[in-house]
């Protein structure tokens, strides 16, 4: 398994050396309880995205001695405002929240670095939560063996399709990428409009290269990273997504663009991931109930063993910088937002990361009655957790907004998919060397 979270710890005596010749730097800790620690009393800090209030809210009804103060913080992914106002709390020497919701999961790169250094390790504090999720859900929490955030929901990519339409025209659903390819290819030409995939948004990367095992995130270290685009497992999605492209079958815009959910009542199969089916076909698209389900991930035939993408599931971080009774509030609130199910079943859209609660969410999402078939889909939901390619790493770049402002205006221009691609990846090495990586691009 490849990955910064299983490489050795980085030697703590280099970097401060490194900081002497730099200069001067702050003291370099590890990830647990860092020496300016400070306790508030117990008051704690939470940085949530909008979405998110609402754990809050049912944290703040459930526990009413725990005083919260509450801060909104940008939703967008890959946004860097957030992580230079880390930088300037690091200089300051306070001014970190206690927890946070990242708004990007790439967030926790730098986020753990050593430049950095916030997210403390839970590894000892909350053991009895981080055994209860399965390892392909919480493994890109676990960074040089230290686990370092909690993932709040499980985030796998399914095989998303409208069972009305497929039964109607007679299809049965694909359980490979050479079958979505070929089916895709059918409906594009024998019902023109309707659409088999969206590739306009920043989630188009995970659903559908870490799916492949394309190494566009492989770090072997804080400071190495492969990006190899002419791997096999890129050139074929690359070629799928061509040819589909050049058929009609996917949309150049994203799942979140304007137009989104009048081509969303359009969309016959995709994959996507498991909070498409709240989030997206009921609350935002407004399918209809008894149209949607979904089945299995895809499988590339020629591989041994069936592997999935991820789109989100967003972790939640926790400030080194606490100790005391602020530090045991912090902590409860962790508990709490990971593991409790008044926030993770009553309200959350996403299927939990923390599997006991895993059933209750499933049960209750079968009493709304919104799936075509419920039982299908709630087999692929809780297979798909355990297939996560492990194969990819957060990174302090964002794929995902490299591919926004490569592939996606490209393709909504009509330009070919293939000159798209070349600048995506020589887009992509250019950030990660900006952002202090080499790159191995073989």
């Amino acid at each position: 398994m490849t990955g910064v979270r299983k490489r050795r710890v980085w030697a703590a005596a280099a970097l401060a050396a490194a900081c002497l010749l730099a200069g001067g730097c702050r003291a370099v800790e590890g990830a647990g309880t860092a020496q300016d620690a400070t306790d508030s009393g117990g008051p704690i800090t939470v940085w949530v995205d909008p979405p998110r209030v609402p754990a809050v809210n049912a944290f703040q009804k459930a526990f009413p001695h725990i005083p919260v103060e509450v801060n909104t913080i940008n939703g967008n992914v890959g946004s860097t405002e957030l992580q230079q106002k880390f930088v300037l709390f690091n200089q300051a020497g306070k001014g970190w929240p206690d927890a946070i919701f990242f708004p990007s999961n790439d967030d926790i790169a730098w986020a753990t670095s050593s430049k950095i250094n916030y997210a403390r390790d839970l590894g000892v504090d909350l053991a009895e939560i981080l055994a209860g999720y399965p390892a392909s859900v919480i493994d890109q929490c676990r960074i040089d063996e230290r686990f370092r955030c909690l993932r709040n929901d499980a985030a796998p990519d399914v095989f998303w399709y409208d069972q009305v339409l497929l039964d109607e025209w007679g299809y049965d659903p694909p359980t490979t990428w050479e079958e979505y390819e070929a089916l895709s290819l059918r409906i594009a030409a024998e019902h023109p409009g309707h659409l088999t995939g969206f590739l306009g948004d920043a989630y188009a990367p995970d659903r559908y290269l870490w799916s492949s095992g394309c190494p566009t995130n492989d770090a072997s270290s804080e400071k190495h990273v492969r990006i190899a685009l002419s791997d096999e497992r890129c050139v074929r999605v690359q070629q799928l997504l061509d040819r589909l492209l050049t058929a009609g079958a996917l949309s150049p815009t994203g799942i979140f663009s304007p137009d989104a959910a009048a081509l969303g009542r359009r969309l016959v199969m995709s994959p996507g991931a498991v909070w498409w089916g709240n989030f997206l076909f009921r609350d935002t698209w407004k399918v209809p109930p008894g149209r949607i389900t979904a089945g299995k991930p895809l499988r590339w035939s020629t591989d041994a063993t069936p592997m999935t993408g991820s789109e989100g599931g967003g972790l939640w971080g926790f400030s080194r910088h606490i100790k005391g009774t602020q530090l045991d509030n912090v902590l409860t609130f962790a508990r709490f937002v990971a593991a409790d199910p008044r926030w993770q079943v009553d309200l959350s859209v996403g299927l939990p990361g923390y599997k006991p609660l895993q059933k209750p969410w499933l049960a209750k999402q079968k009493q709304a009655r919104y799936l075509a078939d419920f039982d299908r889909a709630a087999e692929a939901f809780v297979f798909a957790t355990t297939i996560v390619r492990p194969d990819r790493d957060y990174t302090r770049y964002n794929t995902g907004t490299v591919w926004t402002h490569t592939i996606t205006p490209a393709l909504t221009s009509d330009k070919p998919f293939a000159a798209a691609w070349r600048q995506f990846g020589e887009r992509l090495t250019q950030e990660a060397r900006s952002f202090g990586y080499t790159v191995q691009s073989s």
